[in-house]
């Protein structure tokens, strides 16, 4: 008999192969069926013998609207109390032969004995019936024929290899849509099903979604018996005690295939989901034929008499079929309009059969003489078969072949689908070459195997009496003996690599060589336990979960939506991959947005351990490489730190301040991080200590940096970087009520006050205070303001409200603390909690650096070294209480309020001139050092020149060599220019003849630095020599060449949010940038304010002053641009035309969102 295999919970992979068939005798049938179908629980549903629809007594007919009469109920209730009868002598023998140690379901040896036939069905049908005749002559049975014709039948696809007619199989289901309709076909005797292979292996589905998804060649399959799947009848209730529906847990179905079949078209699922817990049972809607779903349906119930006859297909009407399966349309299951696919004739005598038969029995001897197994199956396919020659069946044969060959998915479906004799045999034939290559190979390396096991074994059985003699003897061991045995349990659980399990047993065979006094024994033994805590081969379940990501970074951080996307894009290609290793993140940024709190994030939302250090000062190689053992103190680096205490090979380590990471005399620690981090090397990182490779690349790497700068430019090509730019007002505000507010209070011991703080407080204490791009100074100041309110609380109800606790601190015992020792100053008084009191008659005094005696000690009362001892301190292991802030307490932090507890705003104004500017003025944007932009007045004034002399330009404010260049060429443009520009008569004339421009950026304690103020310099410098005003609520960025251009920048974001917060109304902003402004600029900034872009000087002299000189070129200068934009544009289209003519299936290039050039540096 065949062992029942392991079915498994995520395919239905078959549990055996039965080599026998339904059409041979029951005895023979039960004995066989029980070889390979084995069930921890009884059979929930069994295939009854099929009856054919006559119209005979106790039938059923399939009436004119689709119900079905009952023709006699005399007749059914004797059917009933029949069927009930046979269920009981059922059971009865399922539990006779569980009792003799078989454990097979009763259900399927009644199934296999006459519910399934063999072949076509019909002679096993036949010999099972007169044998259940001949047994009971109270019971008469009629013969169960398989239908010939079978046009509709549900679909259920199964994965790892197909199904031969002629050999059962088990498979698990899961949908509970489809264990309802199996059910319900069980039910109504109709137990068939069409059963095909899914394309994909590893594929878990119970309903085929598109025909692509599976082969369409399958078998016509009997559901001979149904368990169901779960472990226990014991668990069938939920905890709370309600009873769960057995679909829920799947069905396990022992399918006969009976033929090949082929899908000529998948139906559409009419039936729709229930809700949770629902009845799964349909309505029967009676037997109709819907035009619109294709299901076909029986009219005529001569067509069901003559199918259950075994009249040929021809004989059956083209619009009916020979059972009903409207039904199964209430269902949302797979329907398939199948056709029989039958074998193509053969010459009895091809001589080329005949050879591959031979051939074929011959490597079924050799596999035999191999495995006793499958010599056993061949000896259950043979007996099975009857009495005739099995091998003289080509057909067959190499049925039997495939089926109880592990060869290829691909291969074996090639067999089943294989309509040409020759053809299937040669297949199978080739398939069961390979099982005997298998076998052979199978059984020099079990050889193999076992000539190795037996030389262990005796070295270990010599090793076990060594150690008896040495008990038997009293040789005592010392704890050298355990410690060997600790470490060899460490590494047996580990999957070190071979290299490091060779190293391993060498420093321990050294560490048993050792004396426990030696030096190197303890450098060995420390080796050693570095060793084993390594977790080799140990790693966390990871979770891709894109919602999980979401609500974990949506919880701990507000806004922040680029780098949330960015993230979730980064998981979602983990996801598709199966692992993120390969990639280091970088996350750019302001301090204080919460850089190294995203990492923290992203290592909960991968269920990933996190570890976190610092690289920022780091100066010291052996600080990530480790230290060569020979040195005393020796330890690894940080990354074998990092995956001993995390104790897994993936977790998420964050490299903090990786740009302020230093260089020294020990080395360039960045290049030891670049061997870290890289992931064409990590797979083998050597550090110094261990010797030996680790495997790091599956470690997430995630650096943090506050600039991209100073970052090593090796090192910076390997990361995948993330900028965080700084946040809003709005995105402050919502941080402050949300987050850093009620942390704040609670910290402060307010947690339960009645305090409250408005929204008008919060952004007067953003703009006037806290105008940084982080959050982490509004934190400070939040709480600042909530240990004020403390402490006037405290202050207010005093003693009376909050009493101090009496009683808790005690005296010290003398056998606590000497009081000898607390006075003569030894060990004990230095770790006491409160130092002794001076004696009150004692005087100290420093003159000169040194303790003058006091009056006592010169009087010789008291001796200088000899003082009293004095009182133990009082301690206490009692935790103190906090206490609760009375109700009737009512504080509300008003914008008034904030002047007691932080003091006056530290921005009190923005602009220098807020109405009426004088001409000279204009106001420009600049990006601080700490990530927040700022508005940059610009004032400039003409000074009288000697005679003879003029032109020059005197800069103050302290300005950086490249804002002292951008003034240089704005003056250059204007002198240059001075004709056109409407500022001199003709163009010899100089326009600042006998005159000096003096320039000066207020604020002159702040280095300012940046070619962005360009355009402002321009400006400024025309409506001095025009006296022309500008707009106090215009406010501009862009660097200018000398020849009138203006040239991207950046830093845009924070500078418009700084113009946003000043109440700019008008910006002038290069024309490069404004795919910048759309994509990083919030909507609401942007609509608040009226933004132009220009490409030229010319265009933004005539949006600060309206129509002039300059207007002319102005419009000139635009209508280029627009015929350069549309030019390139052409450009690109032809491009475009140009790859699609070539390679039709090419993708078409992405489009750019502007005119400016990608490659542009962006300052």
């Amino acid at each position: 008999m065949l062992p029942a295999a392991r079915i498994s919970s995520r395919t239905r992979r078959p549990i055996g192969h039965a080599l026998t068939s339904p059409s041979s005798s029951a005895s023979s049938s039960r004995s066989t069926c029980s070889a390979f179908v084995t069930s921890p629980s009884r059979p929930i549903h069994s295939s009854p013998p099929l009856q054919p629809r006559s119209k005979g007594k106790g039938a059923y007919r399939e009436g004119e609207e689709g119900e079905e009469e009952e023709v006699d109920e005399a007749e059914d209730g004797k059917s009933a109390e029949k069927t009930k009868d046979k269920e009981t002598e059922t059971r009865s023998s399922s539990s006779s032969s569980a009792a003799d140690g078989v454990g097979a379901s009763s259900a399927a040896n009644g199934a296999a004995a006459g519910g399934a036939s063999g072949g076509d069905g019909s002679e096993g049908g036949s010999s099972s019936g007169s044998s259940s005749s001949e047994s009971s002559s109270s019971r008469q049975l009629t013969s169960p024929t398989v239908p010939s014709v079978y046009p509709q039948v549900l679909a259920l696809p199964i994965t790892r290899r197909p199904l031969f007619p002629g050999f059962y199989k088990a498979v698990v289901i899961k949908d509970p849509h489809v264990c309802a309709a199996i059910k319900e076909s069980l039910k109504r005797g109709q137990p068939y099903i069409g059963a095909f292979l899914l394309k994909d292996e590893e594929g878990d589905a119970d309903t085929i979604e598109n025909l692509d998804k599976v082969h369409r060649t399958g078998v016509f399959a009997q559901i001979t018996s149904v368990f169901s799947a779960q472990s226990s009848k014991k668990d069938s209730k939920s905890g709370d005690g309600e009873a769960k529906d057995d679909d829920s847990e799947g069905l396990t179905a022992v399918l006969y295939p009976h033929r090949r079949i082929r899908i000529d078209e998948l139906l559409p699922a009419h039936g729709s989901p229930q809700h949770a817990g629902g009845n799964l049972t349909p309505k029967d809607d009676g037997a109709h034929q819907d035009s619109d779903s294709g299901v076909v349906v029986s009219k005529d119930p001569s067509d069901a008499e003559a199918a259950a006859k075994g009249s040929p297909a021809e004989h059956i009407p083209s619009h009916g079929a020979p059972y009903q399966t409207s039904f199964l349309r209430n269902y949302p299951v797979s329907l398939v309009n199948v056709s029989n696919l039958d074998a193509k004739p053969y010459p009895k005598d091809s001589q080329v059969v005949r050879a591959i038969k031979s051939e074929l029995i011959s490597v079924f001897k050799d596999i035999a003489t191999l495995n006793p197994l499958f010599r056993d199956q061949i000896a259950n396919f043979s007996i099975a078969q009857g009495a005739g020659n099995v091998f003289e069946e080509p057909e067959k044969l190499a049925d039997f072949a495939a089926a109880v060959s592990s060869g290829e998915v691909g291969e074996l479906q090639d067999v089943l689908e294989a309509l040409d004799v020759e053809e299937r045999l040669q297949k199978a034939l080739v398939v069961l070459k390979k099982e005997l290559m298998n076998a052979q190979l199978q059984k020099k390396i079990s050889k193999d195997v076992e000539d190795k096991i037996q030389k262990r074994q005796r070295e270990y059985f010599l090793n076990e009496q060594l150690k008896g003699i040495k008990k038997e003897l009293g040789i005592e061991s010392d704890g050298k003996d355990k410690m060997v045995e600790k470490f060899k349990e460490k590494a047996a659980s580990l999957k070190m690599p071979e290299a490091v399990r060779k190293v391993f047993d060498e420093e321990l065979s050294k560490l048993q060589t050792l004396e426990p006094a030696a030096s190197e024994f303890n450098v060995t033994r420390g080796y050693l336990e570095w060793l084993t805590n390594i977790p080799w081969g140990v790693h966390s379940p990871e979770n891709y979960s894109i919602a999980n990501a979401t609500t974990v970074l949506d919880d701990d951080h507000y806004g922040l939506k680029d780098v949330k996307d960015r993230i979730l894009e980064f998981l979602a290609v983990g996801k598709l991959r199966g692992t993120v290793q390969g990639k280091i993140i970088c996350l750019v940024g302001p301090p204080g947005v919460g850089k190294t709190s995203i990492g923290k994030s992203i290592s909960r939302a991968l269920d990933r351990q996190f570890f976190r250090f610092s690289v920022g000062g780091l100066s010291d190689v052996a600080e990530i490489k480790g230290h060569r053992r020979t040195y005393v103190g020796a330890m690894p680096g940080k990354a074998i730190q990092a995956l001993k205490k995390v104790g897994t090979e993936n977790p998420l380590v964050l490299i903090d301040e990786v740009d302020k990471i230093g260089r020294g005399h020990n080395g360039d620690p960045s290049s030891a991080l670049l061997e870290m981090l890289d992931p064409e090397q990590n797979g083998s990182f050597l550090d110094h200590y261990m010797d030996v490779p680790v495997d790091l690349s599956r470690v997430l790497f995630v650096c943090t940096a506050n600039t991209l700068d100073t970052i090593p430019q090796p090192l910076l090509d390997r990361m995948e970087v993330i900028e965080v730019s700084s946040y809003t007002a709005e995105e402050k505000r919502h941080i402050a009520k949300g987050y850093l507010a009620p942390q704040a209070k609670e910290a402060s011991g307010l947690k339960n006050a009645n305090i409250t703080l408005p929204d008008q407080t919060i952004e007067f204490l953003i703009k006037n205070h806290a105008r940084e791009s982080g959050v982490r100074s509004l934190r400070k100041l939040l709480e600042k303001v909530y240990r004020k309110i403390a402490f006037n609380i405290v202050r207010e109800h005093g003693e009376t409200v909050f009493p101090e606790p009496k009683g808790e601190l005690q005296p010290a015992s003398e056998e606590a603390v000497d009081p000898n020792k607390v006075a003569g100053g030894s060990e004990s008084n230095a770790q006491s909690v409160v130092p002794p009191p001076t004696p009150s008659d004692s005087k100290v005094s420093s003159i000169a650096g040194q303790n003058e005696p006091s009056e006592a000690e010169a009087d010789n009362k008291v001796p200088a070294r000899d003082a009293p001892p004095s009182p133990p301190p009082k301690t206490t292991t009692e935790e103190r209480k906090p206490m609760e802030v009375p109700p009737s307490v009512n504080v509300t932090i008003t914008i008034e309020s904030l002047k007691e507890y932080l003091g006056p705003p530290a921005h009190y104004k923005d602009r220098l001139f807020t109405r009426n500017m004088p001409s000279g003025v204009a106001n420009g944007l600049g990006y601080l050092g700490n990530g927040s932009g700022s508005l940059m007045p610009i004032e400039t004034t003409l000074l009288p020149s000697k005679e003879g002399s003029g032109g020059s330009i005197q800069l103050t404010g302290k300005l950086g060599e490249v804002i002292k260049e951008s003034a240089n060429i704005a003056l250059s443009f204007l002198k240059s220019n001075g004709y056109s520009l409407g500022l001199a008569p003709d163009e010899k004339t100089n326009i600042l003849e006998g005159r000096n421009v003096h320039l000066h950026m207020p604020e002159g304690s702040i280095g300012k630095e940046g070619p962005s103020a360009g355009v402002a310099f321009v400006v400024s410098l025309t409506s001095l020599l025009t006296d022309k005003l500008i707009k106090p609520d215009l406010a501009m960025t862009g660097e200018v060449s000398l020849r009138g251009m203006v040239l991207p920048v950046g830093g845009l974001k924070e500078k418009l949010l700084a113009a946003h917060r000043s109440g700019i109304k008008t910006l002038i902003l290069p024309l490069a940038n404004r795919s910048n402004v759309e994509t990083d600029v919030p909507e609401n900034v942007r609509k608040a304010m009226e933004i132009h872009y220009v490409g030229n000087v010319w265009s933004a002299l005539e949006v600060a002053f309206g129509e002039g000189a300059w207007s002319q070129r102005a419009r000139e200068m635009k209508a280029e641009e627009e015929n350069e934009e549309k030019e390139r544009k052409e450009e690109e289209q032809r491009e475009r035309d140009a790859q699609t003519a070539s390679s039709p299936s090419a993708p078409e290039p992405t489009k750019g969102e502007d005119g400016a050039n990608k490659d542009q540096p962006v300052n």
